[in-house]
């Protein structure tokens, strides 16, 4: 397994080159109406894709194709606008974390939700990783919410390990 020099696996690197490649496709068929195939077909033809996780690529945007209506459903209730008027970029990234986060259980939520930030500061505008990331919070708490208990139950067990006094002791206040 090579490792960048960021030491992330090569396996890393390939599944985020995907969900950028991604947001591309995304944002082509938002703007075009072109078939997933049509735009893998076209993503092969003009782009290097030997760098890729292609297998998520392909899953992510024909995820999203083919499921957009039931996505934005899904998303519409963590949104202060109608998705319609999120800007297309941003949109085409709620959208793939949306896929991963419903579809792709595998893929731990803070992942996702780090991946999607990243993709925002990459393709967004100034602000819209906040934005970004304000929705999939919303959406995490919601979709994933065993997840997110298992791991707050995690973290408290953690902490209250690193303590001497046992978690219900409460410590005394001088008297003034």
């Amino acid at each position: 397994m090579s490792k960048n020099k960021n030491h992330l696996p090569e396996s890393v690197l390939r599944r985020q080159r995907a969900r950028r490649r991604a947001v591309q496709g995304v944002y082509q068929w938002q703007m075009t109406g072109t078939g997933s195939r049509d735009i893998v077909a076209q993503f092969n033809d003009e782009q290097d894709m030997s760098n890729i996780d292609s297998e998520l690529f392909v899953f992510l945007l024909s995820k999203v194709i083919n499921q957009h209506q039931e996505l934005d459903e899904k998303l519409q209730p963590f949104l202060d606008r109608p998705l319609s008027q999120v800007d297309e970029t941003e949109r085409a990234i709620l959208r793939i974390a949306a896929v991963e986060l419903l579809f792709s259980i595998e893929v731990p939520a803070k992942v996702v939700l780090n991946e999607a930030i990243e993709l925002a500061h990459r393709f967004g505008a100034e602000k819209s990783h906040s934005f970004i990331n304000g929705v999939l919070d919303k959406c995490v708490a919601d979709w994933r919410k065993l997840e997110m208990d298992v791991d707050k139950n995690s973290k408290s067990s953690k902490n209250s390990k690193k303590t001497d006094k046992p978690a219900t002791e409460v410590t005394k206040q001088p008297e003034s």
